[in-house]
């Protein structure tokens, strides 16, 4: 069914814009004109092969180019590694909806339809629009879902997929949604931690370009009237004015050049690898990183293992969500062993990536059955480790922040009173 976009007049005159999907742009607009929307440009928007119903609207590309902008924008959104966090909430919102309706009984066309009219904006109502088209067309969910990987992942289209398999798709529906809470309270706790100190190393550094730049130079401009000899620290605090006056532009250029070579080198695989070994062997950082990393693999793989996925595919998927290739390499190695005919915990053990405790817990899980359940007793050990990780970080870089801006700071204050004293000792 061709989804088309419109614009209209509503009672007393209001414009509006909207979507709608019907069979024919007729159909679309007696639908419209029997809830007193009265249409005054209609065009279809679902690909470049179908013609509008009336044109392109007025400012509109033509069709072939409004789809070739569309793909690359498809493509951009792809590379960007998934939902933001903000999507990430809407999707784990729209997921316990739609298991909560799917239990309930509501057929999944109706479900969809409720989804639709709750929608928040134009790009999620005509992607749940598309959704439901594909549905009705015979597609099944999962594949209609794996048209949208912006907001829904590799590991979300499996989940489902097997809930199909099984007829359990409201459950994995809920089951996901917990996941994706999690993995979104734990997405804020490392952010948080890492964002106070950045954030304070940022206002020192405006603060103290600010005082080099402006008004350091006008008070040692009215000290060297005086004609006195400027004692060492004040010399040292001129030099450094004076740099940051005429070579200023050099270190927004040199943190931009220094963040295009990063994403250069960490795109190739022995970049991000020395990269991502760096971060762990940071001291309490790369204690958070890797506490992070185990808990998103543990946690990913047991919602996998629980929803149906068989193994194989399970750890193919979690190796591109644990973000550290360190913990990505031991879970492809886990993966191979396992297609060997191993057990998970043995080469999970060998890889040296996971503590040992770790690896004890998943050899008690598949010995008793009970690999996913011990796998969420993991998880939620690590999430707890990491809200205490989490409070050292900012228990730690706080005073040391405070002190280092103090100490620049008492510095600038020095080197401008020592000269001012030295005047009033000769007079």
């Amino acid at each position: 069914m061709p989804i088309y976009e419109y614009k209209a007049y509503g009672s007393g005159g209001a414009t509006r814009t909207g979507v709608i999907d019907a069979d024919t742009p007729r159909e679309a607009r007696n639908r419209l004109r029997r809830d007193n929307i009265l249409v005054s440009e209609l065009r279809e928007v679902r690909t470049s092969t179908r013609k509008t119903a009336q044109g392109p609207m007025k400012g509109t590309t033509a069709p072939g180019k409004t789809a070739q902008f569309l793909g690359k924008l498809k493509k951009l959104r792809e590379a960007g590694g998934g939902p933001s966090g903000r999507d990430l909430e809407l999707v784990a919102a729209v997921t316990r909806q739609m298991g909560t309706m799917l239990g309930a009984g509501i057929p999944m066309a109706e479900m969809l339809s409720a989804v639709i009219d709750q929608a928040e904006t134009r790009a999620q109502e005509t992607m749940f629009r598309t959704v439901r088209e594909r549905i009705t067309q015979g597609v099944s969910f999962g594949d209609a879902l794996a048209e949208y990987p912006h907001y829904f992942s590799e590991l979300y289209v499996n989940m489902v997929k097997a809930g199909e398999a099984t007829g359990q798709v409201d459950i994995v529906l809920k089951r996901l949604a917990d996941f994706l809470q999690r993995q979104r309270a734990l997405q804020r706790k490392v952010v948080s931690a890492l964002t106070y100190p950045f954030l304070m190393i940022a206002i020192g550094v405006l603060v103290v370009g600010i005082l080099m730049t402006f008004v350091v130079p006008k008070i040692t401009d009215m000290l060297a009237d005086t004609g006195q000899t400027m004692p060492l620290p004040t010399r040292i605090l001129i030099g450094i004015s004076d740099a940051f006056k005429d070579y200023w532009i050099v270190l927004p250029l040199t943190i931009a050049a220094a963040s295009v070579l990063y994403n250069r080198i960490y795109r190739t695989r022995g970049g991000q690898l020395a990269i991502d070994r760096f971060k762990l062997k940071v001291p309490v950082v790369g204690e958070l990183l890797r506490k992070s990393a185990i808990a998103r693999f543990t946690r990913t793989l047991s919602t996998l293992l629980s929803s149906g996925v068989p193994a194989v595919r399970s750890l193919e998927i979690t190796e591109t969500v644990v973000g550290n290739r360190i913990v990505a390499d031991a879970t492809e190695h886990i993966r191979i062993r396992i297609m060997e005919g191993t057990d998970i915990a043995t080469p999970l053990k060998a890889s040296g990536a996971f503590p040992s405790v770790v690896g004890y817990m998943v050899s008690v899980g598949e010995q008793s059955g009970q690999l996913e359940e011990m796998l969420d007793r993991i998880a939620d050990a690590y999430d707890e480790e990491i809200e205490v990780v989490t409070e050292r970080i900012t228990t730690v870089l706080e005073p040391i922040m405070i002190i280092f801006l103090a100490v620049v700071v008492g510095f600038i204050v020095w080197s401008i009173v020592l000269p001012i004293l030295n005047v009033g000792n000769v007079n």
